[in-house]
Parts: C-alpha cells; sequence; structure tokens
C-alpha cells in the first residue's frame, strides 16, 4: 500500500518549476525574494508531508503565511525590545539629569545655615 498523493516535497518542486516562467520575468532584485517563498516552504515540508494533502497548492500557501506570520513575530518582539531598550535609555538619561540638577543646587545651598551661598 503505497500513497496515492506525491510527497509534498515532489509537488513542491515541481511546483517551483512551473512557476520557473514568472521568476525569469522578475526583475533581478525580486528574482531572490521569489526563492526565499520556496525556501521558506520546504522549512515547513515536514509538517506539510504529514498532512498529506491531495492539494499541495493549499499546504505551499499555508507554509508561506506560517512563514510570514513567524517574521512578523519575530519583528514585533524586536521592536518591542527596542522600544524598551529605548525607554530604560531614556528614563537613565532623565535620572542622570536630575542627578546632575540636585548636585549643582547642593553646591549653591549652604547646607549649615539653609542660606544659598551666594
Amino acid at each position: 500500500m503505497g500513497r496515492t498523493n506525491p510527497t509534498y516535497r515532489d509537488a513542491l518542486a515541481q511546483l517551483e518549476a512551473e512557476w520557473k516562467p514568472m521568476r525569469r520575468a522578475l526583475r533581478r532584485e525580486y528574482q531572490h525574494d521569489f526563492d526565499r517563498l520556496f525556501d521558506r516552504a520546504r522549512g515547513y515540508a515536514d509538517a506539510a508531508g504529514y498532512a498529506n494533502q491531495p492539494d499541495p497548492e493549499r499546504a505551499l500557501v499555508l507554509s508561506l503565511l506560517l512563514a510570514h506570520e513567524a517574521e512578523i513575530r519575530c519583528l514585533h518582539d524586536r521592536l518591542d525590545e527596542l522600544e524598551r531598550s529605548r525607554q530604560s535609555g531614556a528614563s537613565e538619561a532623565e535620572t542622570s539629569m536630575e542627578a546632575d540638577a540636585g548636585a549643582t543646587r547642593d553646591s549653591t545651598h549652604d547646607t549649615d545655615t539653609g542660606v544659598g551661598a551666594e
């Protein structure tokens, strides 16, 4: 008893071959992006093959959506990290400025008499 569907990897290779004319028609700057789409789809080949769907194009689209969703999540995490870093840097700068201002006030204020040293 064998499989009735080709493996996902074989179907993906066939789909990529079918779309080669489009790849050739793309500007050079977009050809690498085209290749990356299929690379990303291959990254989910184990899961897509396990599902053994009769229509490999649906598995391809879902694999690409999943890859994009993962990329968006990584970008959001990185953005949150940068914002936290920026906010902590800003509050450190405010604390430093307040400390500098306090030191300036202290140097012009006589602590024994409570009168400014002017």
